[in-house]
């Protein structure tokens, strides 16, 4: 059987924890470091669907939502949701997407890297599900929290902790795991309604959610996404199955995150003789999404467009 659970494998559980550890260090995204954090009243979700993963344990914040970097964040999500974002009928391809935005699994870029992305994927042909997923919790108030995320990445701060814990890192990122578990299910459970064939499902992640994308791969269980997309995540080496999905890597030379750590993701894929695309960007830095910015990096949307299309996931000139 190609998946386990995350606590059988505990190589997969290292990496994936120090990364995790590196991912909370780090301010995200990396943009105009002096944006400051406004909060902004919950913006309306009218098409969100709760998965019933359950709130999360021990949750004392609530949710709540803040502007920055000319976008919108969610903070202290407790219950998960997933948004769909679907294309006219008469375009559909039958590919889904779930998107998972990114935040260092502190905040959730529901806009840059959430909604945005999925109503691109949609004028595309293909059903886009945004997943908010539950974040471990942060201050509620907001400027306690912008305080507590300076201090984290402090002095430059932003690799792995030495002595770690994975197994107690790894805690966290199983509840996301469980909310992208439900995501699949959902949309497969649904998928004559939105006009989605259930082999077609795929997903896309961004930093944090790139991460929770290639645990969701390797260590999903039931998931098995048809392909795969990390933009700006992790590039570790893992052990990876010989049925794992297609994967697209997207990252910025000068990603202050990852640009220096090798390419072991891309040769653990190699080395399986799976498909991957990698593209590695001279600049862009870490969090460019779909913000428009001049560097090439905001080319990655059409490069992952293209290489759809080349899978016949994506039907030519959609």
């Amino acid at each position: 059987m190609r998946s386990q659970s995350l606590k059988r494998r505990p190589a997969l559980a290292l990496r994936m924890g120090l990364t995790l550890a590196a991912l909370l260090a780090t301010p995200l995204p990396a943009l105009a470091q002096n944006d400051k954090m406004a909060a902004i009243a919950t913006p309306a979700q009218p098409s969100a669907i709760e998965l019933g993963t359950g709130p999360l344990p021990g949750a004392t914040a609530t949710e709540s939502w803040h502007s920055q970097y000319g976008s919108v964040f969610a903070r202290n999500v407790t219950v998960a949701t997933l948004t769909p974002f679907l294309p006219d009928p008469a375009k559909a391809n039958g590919t889904a997407v779930i998107v998972a935005p990114g935040g260092g699994f502190t905040s959730l870029s529901m806009q840059n890297e959430g909604w945005d992305v999925a109503k691109a994927l949609a004028a595309h042909g293909v059903a886009a599900f945004v997943l908010k997923y539950r974040l471990n919790q942060t201050p509620q108030d907001l400027a306690a929290y912008e305080a507590a995320m300076k201090a984290r990445f402090a002095g430059g701060g932003g690799g792995p902790p030495r002595g770690a814990d994975p197994k107690a890192m790894m805690a966290g990122i199983a509840t996301q795991v469980t909310d992208a578990r439900a995501a699949f299910a959902l949309v497969r459970k649904r998928a004559a309604e939105w006009h989605v064939q259930p082999d077609k499902v795929g997903m896309v992640g961004f930093s944090a959610g790139a991460m929770l994308t290639l645990a969701t791969a390797l260590d999903g269980q039931d998931a098995k996404p048809a392909f795969i997309g990390t933009i700006y995540g992790p590039l570790s080496t893992f052990q990876v199955p010989a049925d794992a999905p297609p994967l697209f890597v997207a990252l910025a030379a000068d990603d202050p995150l990852f640009g220096n750590t090798g390419f072991g993701l891309i040769d653990s894929w190699r080395g399986a003789k799976r498909p991957v695309e990698f593209h590695l960007f001279e600049q862009g830095g870490h969090g460019f999404g779909m913000y428009p910015k001049k560097t090439t990096s905001t080319g990655w949307f059409d490069e992952f467009v293209r290489w759809m299309t080349m899978h016949d996931w994506i039907k030519p000139g959609a």
